[in-house]
């Protein structure tokens, strides 16, 4: 049975012979396999049905299917799209044996319902027009042959192209803060709520001369901005996107941030005179305004008792204000706080006033309660009015110095801000006497105080005032110092404590004697011996020269690059037989320069710091080297003949009597080899190469004996010389080249002889005329 898509197919059971015999087999003893191949495509044979295991492979059995609809095909493709248009383009499905007439293109039209056709046709592409803008429009597609129409393809959703969003309206301002703003805004008119909208919002700083900044990007109708400066007004704009592009700016609006809190006024101060029942108060607006005006000022006023409460004075915008129906001679304390649209300030620090006092009553005659001590004596007396109209009675404790006092250099009288009273009346009271008051001066005398020259390093001098006697006269002092170590002097206000250990801290006080006993220790200073003079340091040379010797003494720096406390004086014996001194100051080397050679010199040296100046060292002895010779010129080469060559230079005289011997170098390449070294000033070159470079140089060595011997000292090289072996050709001389040499020679003395009778004839014309000029012009 064959049908479009299916084929029933049967087959016998094989056939065997055995013996000569054909008989068929029961079905259960063999399995098989179908295979079967598509002459349309490939041709390959592919398994459709197995059972087990096949033995052997039946002949080639062809079959037909029929016909039927095409296959579904695959959904349309979006090639292209604009506002209005949407361009589709298929391929075809499996024709199943009759071939593809016809496509059929249906769509919903962009209502979401059902499908209609939209085009009929055999081509494979379609053009849709007349649509509307960002409109989501579903499609699907059919094939159709001569046998029938075959399924729809999956559907599929494509969009037209969209227009930017219209111009949004500008942001609403939600809530203001000091330093944030937040604010809202609406999607555009005419926007379906379908469509996904983004939002941009861009920020001006007025003044800032920045321009818009963006702020905020995203889906959000509403954000806040922080960070802001305080009461500052800030631009806004808004903008829209969509798929399609950005709109136009929304209208600029402008926010602003609220004022902060203003700071604290200045602390009130007085202005003018403080009378008795008023005064009057200022006071400076605060450095930090919040960002806005001061609308008012509060005053407020305490009296200075501990538990009394704030009243409120004063409330305005004025910054001063007079204080009255005030207490005499009370104190307040004052305060200000102020106002702005930002809130309330944080009070002022407080200011203390204290009102005039009134004039206080007469006193009555003081008299004496009790019995006089040596240092003090209590008093008694009334005082009439004051502040209070009633009689008081003081008491009062002075403490005094023990002497005899009269009441009258102390005669008692009321007095207060306000005025003063009577005196009283005069009278004569006696203190004992007592021992004397403590040092209040003690002082160590500096080295330029000091009338005599002391070892500060052993010595110390002290200096200090003579105290209060207390009624009996002072016979002298106890000074401590040390380990509670006690000197008895008299009584001088000066002493010098020697015997003293260098480089010591001690601490020392004093105390008054009379004849009632010792007065207290005064107040103890600290004072430091100085450390005795350094001692000399070692002295030795250690840079040799012909013309200068590099001497070093001690460890330290070759330079001072820090104060160095302890200071050096190099001295150097001069042709005299004198020391001289060569160098003053803090480092460890020093060059004498400008010396002679081969001398030797004489040196000594001494350290000193703040303790004085040590002692010096040893004579030390040091001899400059002999000087080596001075650098010749270039030597000469004279070609004698062919390959051979005479070498001069300049001659140098003795040294001091030391020989002088010279070392010539040649070099053909870069390394020089010695070919002489003798006394002589010219050396034979011969069996030279021709046609080579040559280089040549010399030196002078000095040649002297000593204990260690004999002993050479060489100068540097001179310049090189260059020279080039080249072959001689002799020439013989001509008689005419001779003839034509010596009428040369006759011409130029010819002309010599010209040139020197010119000469001497302008000499005598200028002396004319100089004579001339003299007697006829000048006289």
């Amino acid at each position: 049975d064959i049908q479009a898509r299916s084929a029933v197919l049967s087959w016998n059971l094989p056939v065997s012979s055995q013996n000569g015999e054909s008989h068929s087999h029961s079905p259960a003893a063999f399995t098989f396999e179908v295979a079967i191949s598509n002459s349309g495509k490939n041709g390959k044979f592919k398994s459709v049905y197995v059972s087990s295991i096949k033995e052997s492979i039946s002949e080639l059995v062809s079959f037909t299917t029929e016909s039927c609809e095409p296959d579904c095909p695959a959904a349309p493709k979006l090639i292209n799209r604009t506002k209005n248009s949407l361009s589709l383009q298929w391929k075809s499905s499996n024709d199943n044996g009759s071939k593809i007439t016809n496509f059929l293109l249906e769509w919903d039209e962009g209502k979401n319902g059902p499908f209609k056709e939209c085009y009929y046709g055999h081509l494979k592409q379609y053009k849709l027009t007349k649509l509307s803008p960002s409109t989501k429009y579903s499609l699907r597609l059919a094939a159709k042959n001569d046998i029938g129409m075959s399924g729809f393809s999956e559907t599929v959703t494509y969009y037209t192209a969209g227009i930017v969003p219209p111009a949004p309206s500008p942001p609403v301002l939600i809530e203001a803060g000091v330093t944030w703003l937040s604010v809202k805004w609406s999607p555009p008119n005419g926007v379906s709520s379908d469509d996904s909208l983004t939002y941009s919002l861009d920020m001006e700083e007025e003044g800032s001369g920045y321009g818009f900044q963006p702020q905020y990007n995203g889906d959000e109708l509403s954000c806040t901005l922080r960070n802001l400066r305080r009461s500052t007004s800030y631009k806004f704009r808004l903008f829209a996107y969509n798929s399609e592009g950005k709109s136009s700016p929304s209208e600029v609006v402008e926010h602003s941030t609220n004022p902060d809190k203003p700071g604290a006024p200045s602390k009130p101060v007085v202005k003018g005179k403080i009378h008795s029942h008023s005064v009057k108060v200022a006071w400076d607006p605060p450095k930090d305004n919040g960002g806005a005006d001061i609308s008012k000022y509060f005053l407020e006023i305490s009296e200075a008792s501990v538990g009394s409460k704030w009243d409120t004075i004063y409330s305005g915008s004025q910054r001063e204000h007079v204080c009255d129906h005030l207490k005499p001679g009370t104190s307040y304390r004052m305060r200000v706080y102020c106002v702005s649209k930002g809130g309330e300030s944080q009070a002022s620090d407080v200011t203390t006033v204290t009102t005039s006092a009134v004039p206080p009553g007469p006193c009555l005659a003081p008299c004496l309660a009790g019995r006089a001590k040596p240092k003090e004596i209590t008093l008694q007396w009334v005082s009439v009015g004051g502040k209070n109209p009633a009689h008081e009675v003081f008491l009062l404790r002075y403490l005094i110095k023990p002497c005899t006092l009269r009441i009258n250099l102390i005669q008692l009288l009321a007095v207060n801000v306000a005025g003063v009273g009577l005196f009283g009346e005069a009278g004569v009271v006696t203190t004992p006497a007592a021992v004397p008051a403590p040092v209040a001066v003690l002082h160590l005398l500096e080295e330029d105080q000091m009338e005599t020259s002391l070892p500060l390093s052993t010595c110390l001098a002290i200096q200090w005032e003579e105290p209060c006697c207390h009624g009996a006269e002072i016979t002298g002092y106890n000074i401590e110092y040390g380990e509670k170590q006690l000197v008895t002097v008299g009584k001088n206000t000066s002493h010098v404590l020697e015997n003293l250990l260098p480089d010591t801290l001690y601490r020392i006080r004093i105390q008054a004697v009379n004849s009632l006993g010792v007065g207290p220790f005064s107040h103890s200073i600290k004072a430091k011996t100085k450390p005795l003079p350094p001692d000399p340091p070692h002295l030795e040379c250690v840079v040799f020269s012909y013309q200068s010797l590099k001497l070093k003494w001690g460890e330290g720096p070759s330079r001072a690059l820090i104060t160095n406390p302890t200071q050096f004086n190099l001295q150097m014996e001069d042709r005299f037989g004198r020391f001289v001194t060569v160098y003053n100051g803090p480092c460890h080397t020093y060059k004498v320069q400008r010396l002679s050679e081969s001398t030797t010199y004489y040196f000594k040296i001494q350290a000193y710091n703040d303790a004085g100046e040590g002692e010096f060292s040893e004579v030390y002895a040091f001899t400059t080297t002999k000087s080596p010779p001075a650098s010749l010129k270039a030597p000469k080469a004279n070609q004698l003949e062919e390959n051979t060559y005479e070498i001069t230079w300049e001659p140098l005289q003795p040294m001091k009597g030391d020989s002088i011997v010279y070392i010539l170098q040649l070099a053909a390449g870069r390394e020089f080899d010695q070919v002489y070294k003798g006394p002589e000033t010219s050396f034979r070159l011969t069996s030279l190469q021709t046609n080579c470079e040559y280089r040549i140089r010399v030196c002078a060595g000095r040649q002297s004996q000593d204990s260690a011997g004999s002993q050479e000292l060489y100068g540097p090289y001179s310049p090189s010389t260059v020279f080039s072996s080249q072959k001689q050709e002799l020439v013989p001389p001509s008689a005419d080249l001779t003839t034509e040499l010596a009428e040369t020679k006759k011409t130029l003395r010819e002309e010599r002889f010209i040139a020197i009778v010119l000469l001497c004839g302008f000499a005598v014309v200028a002396i004319l005329f100089a004579v001339v000029i003299q007697y006829f012009v000048i006289k």
